[in-house]
């Protein structure tokens, strides 16, 4: 039977929103209320009583305040502005209270005068999840997206409006979005703030327009490199100002900038030349903010310089290439100084890919990620790796209290809670269907470690189990695959041979590619353990997780797989916390086994926010692949608030969605009989598994890892 399109009758709206609102809250005039939806149509009526149920989940006052204001201004205001007035309400009854969002419901006609923009528009919230995925895709340094006043980069941040509505079409504006968001990229990746902005101006009488000279020839130099470094984009981009006058700069040497050795070196020696010149400009320009780059990038690089001479001492005691101290010469008189200590001499070489290279004494070593990631900083902002910078630190030569992270004991529920040392992230509320912006107060702390003998009476426990799974596991580093095709090889490809026959009959060139060899399996790997820190945890389920990753420490090691451990628990939105009980660049050490003895039961477990952080950080290793897996004995819940009702389950299958637009392959383990309830929702079908005896948890983590990572 077909369903009626016919509006509500009066009777009817007024039942629904007396059961909205419930008996006690009668006297906010539903029956008033019913007076301006009778008379619109059935899709207007849900619309609006949609809306308002979603605004109820915030507050009372705020979703009947709505009804009253919408029906007025529906015939003014495309749906989507509606929407963008509704949660921008909402999220400011989150930050400020009621008073406020009450104030924003009232004033719809400002909503009403900006509805073009906001319907063409795109909203920072909604490109920034996007744009940042592709921005962390691409080469130089990570950079991340921040909402700004207007559209510049300070060289570590990229900063955009909270919306953008200069094109007519929303589709058009997320490209403005994407281009901006490219060529502040290549601003820092190709050397546009490699300029004293406080003296290279000074010869010029007007400083102003010399600044502006000299950003609008950089621009020219900038699009040649992404018209070579991002070809779909830029033509792309190209299209955003067919509609103006892109008529070119004329004057003898501007295209020197267009060649792929053009440096900021010949933009500035062509800048006297083009003071008089009308310059071209483009949507897609960003701002040029001489004060914020030349702020951002004095304390980046002598922080940079303090990091990098601090990890290669580090690398060099691990290395055994530590200085000795000076020795005294047994000819040495008085006065005579003693011979200097052999200091460690690390270099750094362009391989044949084009990437750095870290050398000692001649011999290439591996570098860690952060280590890499300060390299390429640092070449960004001089060029090259000035030779001081690869001195390592002497003993006592920097305060450790400038490097090393500080814990922050300030109490998130006094005042504001956007303290340092505090990570700020949005929850997402599937009643209102927007994220809480800011909503959750995590810190990452280290876990206080316990007696490292637990490790080694673990292993005497389960010996024999231990020397399986590293049997197992050796088998798994040992593994070749067969590779066809190639133009070497230890056999012929028959496949390859019938078909490169075939073509030398039909008059076309033979294939060379007719070997096949064995080739050793590439575990480009990146493993985040995330394990449930929970009070329901107590006891044996404690046990067995601790005990997991001692026999999951002891076969990684041994397989030699990138794995990083962190613990997670809180209590209320504004007390996260995450355990750092192993990095991606921890050793496996006596430390980082005190740490495992130390893992004991916390409080709830907010699942969502937990998610998100550790997502971040397993993004920031460098890997073909990235998994993240949970060791928990429960769904999301948090008795604080209402985390533990659906909305902890959504949360955290929207924080996993997040987590799979990245790249990363979320899977959890469980104890808890009752998972098919709600980790299919959450994770999928296949992407979870239950344990119904804890006993076997250790060999099943062990086995469910090797059958994720082969």
């Amino acid at each position: 039977m077909k369903m009626s399109n016919r509006p509500y009758s009066h009777d009817v709206l007024l039942t629904r929103l007396e059961e909205l609102y419930e008996v006690e809250f009668t006297w906010l005039k539903v029956e008033h209320l019913v007076e301006g939806l009778v008379n619109l149509d059935r899709t207007t009526q849900d619309f609006i009583i949609g809306w308002a149920e979603r605004l109820l989940t915030t507050n009372v006052y705020i979703s009947h305040e709505f009804i009253i204001r919408v029906v007025d201004a529906i015939d003014k205001m495309e749906r989507r502005v509606i929407e963008a007035w509704a949660v921008h309400a909402a999220d400011v009854f989150d930050r400020e209270g009621l008073r406020p969002a009450l104030e924003v419901i009232q004033k719809v006609d400002s909503f009403v005068g900006s509805a073009l923009a906001l319907a063409e528009g795109v909203m920072f919230e909604e490109v920034e999840p996007i744009l940042s995925t592709f921005v962390c895709g691409l080469a130089g340094r990570r950079l991340k997206l921040a909402q700004g006043e207007t559209v510049y980069t300070d060289s570590e941040t990229l900063h955009l409006p909270n919306i953008t509505a200069r094109l007519e079409k929303a589709k058009d504006n997320f490209l403005l979005c994407k281009a901006q968001v490219a060529f502040m990229w290549a601003q820092t990746r190709f050397g546009s703030f490699r300029v004293d902005f406080a003296s290279a101006f000074e010869a010029y009488p007007d400083k102003a327009r010399a600044i502006t000279v000299f950003h609008a020839l950089d621009t020219l130099r900038i699009e040649a490199c992404l018209g070579r470094e991002l070809p779909g984009l830029w033509r792309d981009m190209q299209q955003l100002d067919e509609g103006g006058v892109r008529e070119e700069a004329k004057m003898d040497g501007l295209l020197t900038l267009q060649a792929p050795n053009a440096t900021i070196n010949d933009v500035l020696a062509l800048l006297p030349l083009a003071l008089e010149l009308e310059l071209p400009t483009r949507s897609y320009y960003p701002a040029l903010n001489p004060e914020a780059v030349r702020a951002c990038m004095l304390a980046r690089m002598e922080r940079e310089k303090m990091l990098l001479r601090v990890k290669l001492a580090e690398l060099a005691k691990e290395l055994g290439e530590a200085p000795h101290p000076p020795v005294p010469s047994p000819s040495k008189g008085e006065g005579e100084e003693e011979k200097e200590a052999d200091v460690p001499e690390f270099e750094v070489r362009e391989t044949q890919e084009g990437s750095m290279e870290l050398v000692l004494d001649d011999k290439p070593i591996a570098p860690p990620d952060d280590v890499k990631q300060l390299l390429t900083s640092i070449m960004l902002d001089w060029g090259e790796i000035p030779p001081e910078f690869l001195v390592p630190a002497g003993d006592g030569e920097y305060d450790p209290s400038l490097y090393e992270e500080k814990e922050n004991d300030s109490d998130p529920w006094k005042g504001t809670y956007h303290e340092d040392g505090a990570f700020l992230y949005d929850e997402w509320d599937h009643a209102r269907q927007h994220y809480r912006k800011n909503w959750c107060v995590l810190r990452e702390i280290d876990i206080s470690p316990a007696d490292p003998s637990y490790v080694e009476h673990v292993l005497h426990k389960h010996q024999g189990m231990v020397k399986h799974l590293r049997r197992t596991f050796e088998a798994m580093r040992d593994e070749n695959r067969l590779l066809k095709r190639q133009v070497q090889g230890d056999d012929v490809d028959i496949d390859a041979l019938v078909e490169a026959l075939a073509d030398s009959r039909d008059g076309r060139e033979m294939s060379d590619k007719l070997f096949m060899h064995q080739h050793r399996a590439d575990r480009n790997l990146a493993v985040m353990f995330m394990v449930d820190m929970s009070g329901s945890t107590k006891g044996w389920i404690n046990d067995a997780e601790r005990e997991s990753l001692v026999m999951l420490c002891e076969v990684l090691e041994t397989l030699g797989d990138r794995y990083a451990i962190y613990g997670f628990s809180g209590i209320g939105r504004k007390r996260c916390e995450i355990f750092r009980v192993k990095s991606f660049d921890d050793p496996y050490n006596a430390t980082t086994k005190a740490r495992i003895a130390g893992i004991t039961p916390k409080d709830y477990t907010r699942l969502g926010v937990a998610i998100r952080h550790l997502s971040q950080k397993l993004n920031e290793v460098e890997a073909k692949s990235r998994l993240l897996i949970t060791l928990s004995d429960g769904k999301p819940e948090d008795y604080f608030d209402i985390y533990n009702t659906q909305y902890g389950i959504e949360d955290t299958r929207q924080a996993l969605f997040e987590a799979r637009r990245t790249g990363i392959h979320p899977f959890c383990i469980t104890i808890d009989r009752h998972g098919k309830d709600y980790l299919p929702h959450m994770y999928g079908h296949a992407n979870w598994v239950e344990i119904d005896d804890v006993k076997q948890l250790p060999l099943k983590v062990a086995d469910i890892y090797r059958r994720l990572t082969t």
